[in-house]
């Protein structure tokens, strides 16, 4: 580290890394293939899914391409002769759309308020442009109907249109707000019109060329990824990279007090500063790549696009930031401009260091009060709800929504959505019988035949992708499993069992990578801090603040905003991410205690690590947390929980935990924190410039 400091921070080399980085990224923008983003996510689940052998097996079948629009017609008042007229009209030109004419008939509800007609259209051209196919079809429905009758298009084509719209220039957007939020927050932070712009350029450089790097790598990995991964990857660059410059930043200016030589008090910073960067961005990576145990495509696809993100910030912050500051020199920082002062106060008689000597004063009660609190905090789990409903998942009231509630009114919650069950054509009466038996179940109809299964088309009961619909699945496949016989080879798929098997293998991965990421955390804090002990502690308290967070977060969300519950994937990314970032505060100070032990002892380093963290990181936990909570721009409910849970338990990881209850620890344990490590001898210089 001491000779790539001394090249970065160099009075000549400085210049040739300087400009060395726009070569470099440059020249990859340039080689790299430019591939575009799937516009929304994807089931992500794998052939052996029983869902997917389902769709693979249909596509045997006669009209397997299909997909349908529902539209729905309403007057709140009651459909008028006027309007049953206009919607059998509209049902005729919509026959004209449809692959089976025949099929599109109007249905009037048996309270006379509404009528729906189901549109079977051609698959393909609908997976390549959902939102012009609803267009379509909403414009032929609502062509000369009359004033007050309302027509909206809802099921499979419905929903897949408002997703596509919600994703629909996702990552531009989540680019351009957080780009705004994290510039905002630089000028806040260092009260200068000047130096800002230096990080935020390089963290955006490091975002762009992570986009590159991510589309070249993904496809020969067999991935996909989506405006969802795209956008959380962005969040996760800006917020992770602009921590990283805060940092080296802080340690610089920290430097440039002492020494009047910049390029020196570079290289110290960068020395200094850079391995904790490395081990902080490092530890982010190793948990990210955690989710390729998963068996969701998605997980992984995310796991490797934010770890590849992460590197490349963690790059930009050690080699090219530190060049770019020296190149601009002390200037840089006008108005406030540091000056070399022996004599200005030292870390250890700032504020920070004042609340860590309060702390030392009482950590017992510190460390009392700081875990009731976190226990409060978590009570609110209490009566939590996990997975939501199709009509759950988009924030907004969008149109699929406000249609799907006018078919639960008035035909029953499960209209509209599609289960289908591929029965052996030999037993396919014992199979519907089974099925008819099944609590849930409204309706079976028979379907074509075809390689020796014949289809069977059902109605739940539940709404989609509802608890009780995936009930219902689960009940299904039961019976036909416990049949035994030719029975028992009976595939159950359709959309809500694909909600279904996709909430199923989101819980196995959850199961998997959990345990991975606290393994890797602990063992890389092990390493770092050469302690068995200081790893279980702070990764202990990175788990309450997880716990405190969810249930923070679970009475915000059901009291405030009016979500039901957490959607699938919420709990798992929300660990990852808060579990990985927290502890990126704890390196940030340990690493410094750790440091600072040699000099004071345990006791004295703890409260000095404290006042020379405390700001940086506290301006550093603000501002990653109001980057998250740019993914609500969004209107996806599972994005904006990830965001507002991800900002909750970083406020309360920098300002709290790391500020009251990680110092109280360390003073309660004192040097047993750094077992089996020993400390370090201190020199005699050491000594006296303590």
């Amino acid at each position: 580290m001491h000779r790539i400091a001394g090249f970065i921070a160099g009075r000549r080399t400085s210049w040739i890394t300087f400009v060395l980085g726009f070569v470099v990224v440059g020249a990859l923008f340039a080689l790299l293939p430019q591939a575009g983003t799937a516009p929304a996510p994807g089931t992500g689940l794998p052939s052996s899914a029983e869902s997917q052998q389902v769709d693979a097996l249909l596509k045997r079948f006669p009209g397997a391409d299909r997909t349908v629009a529902i539209v729905v017609f309403d007057r709140e008042s009651g459909l008028t002769t006027a309007d049953r007229t206009a919607i059998a009209s509209r049902a005729t030109a919509l026959a004209k759309r449809s692959v089976v004419p025949q099929a599109v008939r109007p249905q009037v509800s048996g309270d006379g308020r509404v009528a729906v007609v189901a549109v079977p259209l051609d698959a393909k051209p609908v997976a390549s442009d959902p939102g012009a196919a609803a267009a379509t079809i909403r414009g032929i429905a609502r062509t000369g109907i009359p004033a007050g009758l309302t027509a909206r298009v809802t099921g499979p084509v419905g929903f897949q249109a408002d997703i596509g719209n919600a994703f629909a220039g996702a990552d531009i957007r989540l680019l351009l707000v957080t780009a705004l939020v994290v510039a905002v927050l630089l000028i806040v932070t260092y009260r200068s019109p000047l130096l800002w712009i230096v990080p935020l350029v390089v963290v955006g450089a490091a975002d762009g060329l992570a986009r590159v790097v991510v589309a070249a790598v993904a496809a020969p990995l067999g991935l996909t990824v989506d405006a969802s991964i795209s956008g959380i990857q962005s969040v996760l660059v800006f917020g992770a990279g602009t921590n990283y410059a805060l940092l080296l930043i802080s340690r610089y200016r920290e430097e440039l007090r002492r020494r009047p030589d910049h390029h020196e008090a570079m290289q110290v910073a960068v020395r200094s500063a850079g391995p904790t960067i490395a081990a902080s961005g490092g530890t982010v990576t190793l948990s990210l790549l955690t989710l390729l145990l998963g068996e969701l495509s998605g997980n992984r696809a995310l796991g490797v696009a934010c770890a590849i993100g992460v590197v490349i910030a963690i790059a930009a912050a050690v080699l090219w930031l530190p060049a770019a500051l020296v190149v601009f020199g002390r200037r840089l920082f006008w108005p406030f401009v540091p000056k070399a002062d022996p004599a200005a106060p030292r870390a250890e008689r700032g504020v920070w260091a004042s609340i860590g000597r309060r702390v030392a004063r009482r950590p017992r009660t510190v460390a009392v009060v700081a875990v009731l609190g976190i226990i409060a905090m978590g009570s609110g789990l209490i009566g939590f709800r996990f997975g939501l409903s199709q009509t759950e998942q988009l924030l907004g009231n969008p149109e699929s929504v406000q249609a799907q509630a006018l078919l639960d009114r008035s035909f029953g919650a499960g209209t509209g959505a599609q289960t289908v069950v591929l029965a052996p054509t030999a037993v396919v009466q014992q199979v519907t019988t089974l099925a008819k038996d099944t609590t849930g179940v409204s309706s079976v109809a028979p379907g074509a035949t075809a390689a020796g299964r014949t289809e069977l088309d059902l109605q739940l009961a539940g709404a989609p992708a509802s608890d009780a619909a995936f009930a219902s699945i689960r009940s299904l496949r039961a019976a036909l499993h416990d049949a035994g016989g030719t029975v028992a080879t009976t595939l159950v798929g359709g959309s809500d069992a694909t909600a279904y098997d996709q909430r199923e293998a989101q819980q196995r991965d959850q199961a998997v990578v959990v345990p991975s990421i606290l393994v890797v955390v602990f063992v890389v804090l092990a390493l770092l801090l050469r302690s068995l002990v200081a790893p279980v502690l702070l990764l202990a308290s990175v788990l309450a603040t997880f716990l405190a967070s969810l249930g923070l977060g679970n009475l915000l969300f059901q009291r405030v905003f009016g979500f039901p519950g957490f959607d699938v994937q919420v709990p798992l990314f929300a660990f990852l991410f808060l579990v990985a970032l927290g502890v990126d505060y704890n390196i940030f100070l340990t690493a410094r205690a750790r440091e600072e032990r040699v000099r004071h002892g345990t006791r004295e380093g703890i409260v000095v690590a404290l006042g020379a963290t405390g700001g940086v990181i506290t301006s550093a936990g603000v501002l990653l947390a109001a980057v998250f909570v740019v993914l609500g721009v969004l209107p996806v409910v599972a994005l904006a929980q990830i965001g507002t849970l991800v900002c909750i338990g970083v406020l309360l990881d920098t300002l709290v935990v790391r500020t009251l209850l990680v110092p109280a620890l360390v003073l309660i344990v004192g040097d047993r924190f750094w077992w089996p490590s020993r400390r370090d001898t201190v020199p005699e210089l050491a000594r006296s410039e303590a």
